[in-house]
């Protein structure tokens, strides 16, 4: 009884590492799938099978290395995929992207060198990028205001009140505060909810392979995956005194990416944002049994993606602007974050300025998204401004 005591810490920061991640962010995944072209049953299955393959990957890797490890859908990536739109090739072009994705995670198992290649690009660039991608989605909150302001100043003001009183807590209750807003809204409306469409299922798609899905989506997903997730999810885990295991690490997220990439999961990565939730000392005391929270942290996820139809159907019947205001204000901390090391060495900040406007513009050039070509032209400024200084 001691010891099953002893593990209710770890098993309560588990559960809370998993409620905080998923319900702060499957606004976000669910407008960057609805984006690439998946249908409502579709972007339901994307969301329940990456609430799937991210609770076993934490499960597999917490269990195995004893380290409070835990695994995020890539919430950077659904940002590309929203900035992205529609690909040559649709829906079944996307998923091709998502298991080129996946093969490309696997192979920086298999061949560190090009994990390395991935450090090389300068974090400045990478972070304009970012930061360029999600400003679109940042607004909408803004833009909802003029457009449905019953709707999203609830949202608003219960997310700017709890981020003084619960930071932690701030995003996940205003889409509580959405919830009841939609509520409202399907009382007075009469709207309907098939109850068919709560029971979570998969659908499956079969994958091709289209340029503009190869270059500007499988590329931007891979490389902000990597960089804005998986790198510092393993820097945050250094803070607190592991070392995560890089080939196992990206074997099992890349596995899991497979998997669920033919059901519409875009990308799973080791957690970054909620990464010190499960592995600071208020998880446990003793770090030693902070492996639990990683565990619990993947139960946690598999038990919330019975809710992941729930999820899609509330944002089916949404009045206008509220979902879209709860996804941006789900990446106002990201984009603060991005902005900063974007433009935190006054040597890169040109490049980092030219990267976030092409990315920014939203132009897609070839049938090339603008996430690509933002790299490109954020490279080949910096390579000029830097020509013969090094």
């Amino acid at each position: 009884m001691t010891e099953v005591h002893g593990l209710a810490r770890p098993i309560v920061a588990g559960i809370v590492t998993a409620l905080v991640g998923v319900t702060s962010t499957f606004a976000v995944v669910l407008t960057g799938l609805h984006a690439v072209g998946a249908d409502d049953a579709q972007a339901a299955s994307g969301l329940f099978v990456l609430c799937l393959t991210m609770g076993v990957a934490s499960i597999v890797l917490a269990w195995r290395y004893r380290m409070p490890i835990t695994v995020a859908w890539s919430t950077p990536g659904a940002a590309v995929l929203a900035a992205t739109g529609a690909v040559e090739g649709g829906w079944p072009a996307a998923v091709g992207a998502f298991l080129l994705c996946s093969a490309l995670i696997l192979l920086t198992a298999l061949w560190p060198q090009l994990g390395r290649l991935i450090a090389r690009i300068p974090p400045s660039v990478a972070q304009a990028m970012l930061a360029g991608v999600l400003l679109p989605l940042c607004i909408a909150p803004l833009t909802g205001l003029v457009e449905n302001p019953w709707g999203v100043v609830p949202v608003l003001l219960t997310w700017l009140v709890c981020l003084r009183l619960a930071p932690r807590w701030a995003v996940p209750l205003a889409f509580v505060a959405a919830s009841v807003v939609i509520g409202v809204h399907v009382a007075t409306t009469g709207a309907v909810i098939d109850p068919a469409t709560l029971v979570p299922r998969l659908e499956f798609t079969a994958p091709t392979l289209t340029f503009g899905a190869v270059v500007g989506l499988a590329l931007p997903l891979f490389l902000v995956t990597m960089a804005s997730q998986n790198v510092p999810g393993v820097a945050i885990m250094r803070s607190f005194g592991y070392e995560v295991p890089w080939r196992p690490a990206m074997a099992v997220t890349g596995l899991g990416t497979a998997v669920g990439a033919v059901a519409g999961g875009h990308a799973i990565n080791l957690a970054a944002i909620s990464a010190a939730l499960a592995a600071a000392p208020e998880a446990d005391a003793d770090p030693k049994r902070r492996w639990v929270a990683g565990v619990s942290t993947g139960v946690s996820g598999i038990v919330l993606g019975g809710l992941s139809a729930a999820l899609v159907a509330l944002v089916v019947v949404a009045p206008a602007a509220v979902i879209p205001a709860v996804a941006g204000i789900a990446l106002f901390a990201a984009f603060g974050s991005a902005v900063q090391q974007a433009i935190d060495d006054p040597g890169e900040r040109m490049p980092a300025v030219v990267t976030f406007l092409v990315a920014a513009s939203g132009v897609a050039i070839a049938g090339v998204s603008a996430a690509f070509w933002a790299l490109v032209a954020g490279l080949v400024v910096r390579e000029v401004l830097h020509a013969g200084r090094r």
